[in-house]
């Protein structure tokens, strides 16, 4: 029996437990084309990879025609039919597979000597090409263009030669910023990933020296979609970073309106077109704009309903994490959690066990940590610890130190709540540690941690004056450029509030809502 990190190797098996009914009935029908690979060895293979829950090679070659010394062989071959076949499959709704092969073929009547044949399927690619912004494409089209210009006399044009090499310099010019803004978008995920918000002045200072060293010159009404695509992404990240998220909505809404500019894009370009709407949604969050997240999140929802555009596994994956993620931060903004977590958790977790091994770590943390603050706010203090504990589980790989942080917090708060201090004073040892190992014991943080060590200390009658303390001294923090970010993870005024006046934490939440919604005239 092989571990599971020896299964998680197994390519060919993860490939065939990703494909749909549809899928696997569109390999068969491919692979049995022929009349000769009715009973071929691959097949029976691939029937008995199918029907595996869990990769075994021992059962496998027990079940399969295949020897141990053939298996390496015939499951690359297996590998590369699905491929194939799965290639034949998404060419019909995929623009950039038709047009490289497009691109094959034309180099195919080439090789046959028949230039003008080719020179006219390359002509209509590139102009498919050209719609879509695709750069890249088009550059090879242009470089297979060339190469048949320069060895035959084709007489397509007298110019063709110089129309072909400035061609040629524009594309490659193109591709080549288009690059550097992607490549500073990147980056700054990154970025984003392993620090999280900005800290103090250090932090910014030097987050802005990146972002600036690193911005290419540009004139904005000279780029064209996936440029501008890539700035708008790039200028998300950096003010999403640096928390001034009045210029990160406005980055925002223009990545959205590029969309609405170019609405043909969405089936080309779906995947950054669901992050456009997410990130969006993201920063209205954080702004608190109940009215305005209703309204964006009412069009992302009819977005994803309608056949403007067909999804593949990797949208449809983003789909299910920016819609259960904004639906979480809906029942936030309105501070119902008990219906949140009746309405939105059972399909969310329904949903995440079908996507099991294609979701990243960090996407499930970050889900699971919303789930927790859910389960929290709804007063239900053991399913929050229990997804907490799914959060503080996953150390390092690449994952945002500052979630963590605010996990093990909650975790005491929750641990707390519900009387479960028999280990308490552990727990806090351990996330002590915890926070000086990653050098990020904040001023907010310090005040929580200080205040939960000396709860157990505390007499019943005094702890109402205790809570009000905290309070006070938090409360300056909430509009703290810096230390403003731990109130992103955790409503802490919310819940000191909710033990001062004795009353739920959903309930504080969803009256401040109401006076929000309703303001006193």
């Amino acid at each position: 029996m092989f571990t599971m990190s020896e299964r998680e190797k197994d390519s060919v098996f993860i490939l065939i437990k990703s494909l749909s009914p549809s899928d696997k009935r569109s390999f068969k029908l491919y692979a049995k084309r022929f009349g000769a690979n009715e009973n071929a060895k691959f097949l029976q293979l691939f029937d008995v990879l199918d029907k595996m829950e869990e990769y075994d090679e021992e059962r496998l070659l027990k079940k399969s025609p295949v020897t141990k010394k053939q298996l390496a062989n015939m499951k690359a071959h297996l590998y590369k039919q699905i491929l194939v076949s799965l290639r034949l499959i998404y060419a019909d709704h995929n623009v950039e597979l038709q047009l490289n092969e497009q691109i094959d073929f034309a180099r195919i009547l080439y090789n046959k000597g028949l230039y003008q044949q080719s020179l006219k399927l390359l002509s209509k690619a590139k102009g498919i090409a050209e719609r879509y912004f695709l750069d890249t494409i088009m550059l090879r089209i242009v470089e297979l263009e060339k190469v048949i210009e320069s060895q035959h006399i084709t007489r397509s044009m007298r110019d063709r030669a110089e129309v072909l090499a400035n061609e040629a310099r524009d594309f490659a010019a193109s591709s080549s910023l288009k690059n550097s803004f992607s490549n500073l978008s990147l980056q700054l995920y990154g970025l984003y990933l392993k620090m999280g918000h900005v800290k103090d002045e250090h932090d910014r200072k030097l987050v802005e020296a990146y972002y600036l060293k690193n911005m290419p010159e540009y004139h904005l009404d000279e780029l064209n979609f996936y440029e501008k695509l890539y700035l708008f992404q790039s200028q998300v990240w950096f003010y999403h970073i640096l928390q001034d998220f009045s210029l990160c909505y406005r980055a925002a809404q223009r990545w959205v309106g590029l969309y609405q500019t170019h609405p043909h894009m969405k089936k080309v370009a779906t995947g950054n077109y669901l992050k456009a709407y997410h990130y969006l949604l993201d920063t209205l969050f954080y702004l608190q704009q109940y009215d305005r997240f209703g309204e964006v999140f009412e069009q992302f929802r009819e977005s994803l309903a309608n056949d403007d555009f067909k999804m593949d596994d990797n949208c449809r994956i983003l789909a299910f994490l920016y819609y259960y993620s904004n639906s979480i931060n809906y029942h936030f903004l309105i501070g119902d959690f008990s219906e949140g977590v009746n309405k939105v958790i059972p399909s969310l977790l329904k949903d995440m066990e079908g996507l099991r091994g294609k979701l990243d770590v960090h996407h499930v943390t970050v889900l699971h940590y919303k789930i927790a603050c859910l389960y929290f706010g709804s007063g239900d203090n053991l399913g929050a610890i229990r997804h907490l504990d799914r959060v503080i589980f996953h150390t390092g790989d690449g994952l945002r130190e500052d979630l963590q942080c605010f996990a093990h917090i909650l975790k005491l708060i929750a641990s707390y709540e519900e009387g479960l201090d028999d280990n308490l004073e552990q727990q806090i040892r351990n996330v002590y540690r915890f926070l000086i190992k990653m050098q990020d014991l904040r001023l907010v943080q310090q005040e929580m941690m200080h205040f939960v060590r000396n709860l157990t200390r505390i007499y019943e009658n005094q702890l109402k004056a205790a809570f009000k303390d905290l309070r006070d001294k938090l409360l300056p923090y909430e509009n703290h450029p810096y230390e403003k970010r731990a109130f992103l993870y955790l409503d802490i005024i919310s819940w000191l509030d909710s033990k001062i006046q004795g009353k739920p934490v959903q309930e504080i939440i969803r009256a401040k809502f109401q006076r929000k919604i309703s303001p006193v005239k």
